[in-house]
């Protein structure tokens, strides 16, 4: 059954569940977390939880994500249009990148050059240089597209279409859609495992988690939660990471107020 938490385990796996609206720095040992109604990041002390700043931004921060270096912080601003970098050493916005229309979510390439980044609005993935400052090409996926994730060789972009409910499969040096792949309704985040084997895709409205097989394209196992107690409606699958030696996923279930674990190996719901 999955495990229920305290407000402040709650907070703590904050970083792990929740990583499109909230990013770790591990060296400065700091939480960051988007705010879309006051339109800032919040700045908290991992150890302690206390708030260290509250950073102004602009309009409806959604996604955030750290730079490879660790020395910025991207911030989708959905209502603005645009990416703004937060200089981690001085907490200003010190460039603007661009982007399409309602910028939700973002992943990041492994060399850290290039962000791609789901256009809610106009149903696109904008591909964005980031030492260019510029958007080199735009990819046609499903409706309201989500969530983002790229394979660890850098190959492969993986985007998520809520309404579609949809993973599309993007060849990365093509900009092609290769694989289209039903999952349930409403997909949120996606997340490819250490060897870039399998991906991940939690869904919300569905209370689902999707595996599928990167090759194939082939949905290996598909998990549903059950909670006594909990109406089924509660239970939706929104945020998701795997442990760093890859033997877990740590699903958020939203209002369910839950965390699931789930041993990746025989897809048990192990708490």
């Amino acid at each position: 059954m999955p495990h229920p938490l305290t407000r402040a385990a709650l907070l703590c796996l904050a970083a792990l569940l929740c990583a499109p609206l909230l990013a770790a720095s591990a060296f400065a040992e700091r939480l960051f977390v988007s705010n879309e109604k006051d339109n800032t990041i919040t700045v908290l002390d991992a150890q302690s939880l206390k708030v260290i700043a509250t950073v102004p931004v602009g309009a409806r921060p959604r996604g955030i994500l750290l730079s490879k270096d660790g020395k910025s912080l991207y911030v989708c601003t959905s209502d603005a249009d645009h990416i703004e970098v937060l200089d981690l050493a001085t907490l200003k916005v010190t460039q603007t990148l661009p982007s399409g229309p309602d910028p939700e979510t973002f992943a990041l390439s492994p060399d850290g050059k290039t962000l791609y980044v789901s256009n809610e609005n106009d149903n696109m993935i904008s591909v964005l240089d980031i030492p260019e400052s510029r958007v080199t090409t735009e990819i046609p996926t499903g409706i309201e597209p989500e969530g983002m994730a790229v394979s660890p060789d850098g190959k492969t972009i993986v985007n998520t279409s809520e309404t579609t409910s949809m993973a599309h499969f993007i060849d990365a040096a093509t900009h092609q859609v290769i694989a289209n792949v039903l999952v349930g309704s409403r997909p949120r985040f996606a997340v490819f495992n250490a060897d870039g084997s399998r991906v991940w895709v939690s869904s919300e409205v569905g209370g689902s988690v999707a595996v599928i097989d990167a090759a194939t394209h082939k949905v290996l196992h598909t998990i549903h939660f059950d909670i006594p107690g909990v109406p089924a409606e509660a239970i939706q699958a929104v945020g998701i990471t795997l442990s760093k030696d890859g033997k877990l996923a740590f699903v958020a279930l939203g209002p369910a107020n839950r965390v699931a674990l789930i041993d990746t190996q025989s897809f048990e719901v192990k708490k």
